[in-house]
């Protein structure tokens, strides 16, 4: 929720704000979903868009607590583009909130959500009415200082997003890694690049505080 949001300075006039939108049972505990807005001088970025309703699939495997975008004090005509890290139920279920924004993909990501029900199951939130999807193929240039870059391992067409500074890179992650010790141990080689980048910190779905080398 907006009361629990913290902000993290980027490059100079470019801000990460996390903002929690859901709590989800997994194996006995509480994990956070969490989407990230990128404010930046030339347009203000979401990065996923959570979930804003109970699914039979989502309530069966995790027993939500919601806290959709939709609720919150955010104002969703002020979000000009939306980066999909990848189009599992808890990352898309949200993006009917911006009809006919650019919805940020990877085009492999698309397709395999088109293709594969075991892995998307709940087709009508990738493909919600007004949903505008621009596939992406490989890195990719949003905006100066602020690029997407393929991380596959969670999901073949996984994407982070990187943001330069000054000094080392700021990427948010979205589920890249799930908790801290996939990126303290990496093995994926979407978890092996984001290592590479030698990140000065990285912004995890699932976690409640930025993970740092």
């Amino acid at each position: 929720m907006l009361t629990e949001m913290k902000k993290m300075n980027a490059p100079a006039s470019i801000t990460i704000t996390p903002i929690l939108v859901a709590n989800l049972h997994v194996e006995g505990e509480l994990m956070p979903v969490y989407v990230h807005v990128i404010d930046h001088p030339d347009a203000r970025i979401l990065v996923d868009t959570g979930m804003t309703e109970l699914h039979p699939a989502v309530v069966a495997a995790f027993d939500p607590q919601l806290y959709p975008l939709n609720k919150q004090g955010l104002d969703l005509t002020g979000i000009d583009i939306i980066i999909n890290t990848h189009l599992h139920a808890d990352h898309c279920g949200g993006n009917h909130l911006f009809p006919d924004k650019p919805i940020y993909v990877q085009r492999r990501e698309l397709d395999d959500a088109h293709s594969n029900e075991d892995e998307y199951p709940i087709r009508e939130w990738v493909d919600a009415p007004g949903v505008r999807y621009v596939p992406v193929d490989g890195e990719f240039e949003l905006l100066p200082g602020i690029r997407l870059v393929p991380a596959p391992g969670h999901t073949a067409g996984m994407q982070v997003v990187v943001i330069e500074t000054a000094g080392r890179p700021i990427v948010v992650g979205g589920d890249v890694a799930v908790w801290f010790g996939e990126l303290d141990e990496p093995h994926t080689e979407g978890q092996l690049r984001v290592r590479a980048l030698d990140p000065e910190l990285v912004w995890l779905a699932h976690e409640h505080e930025p993970w740092r080398p």
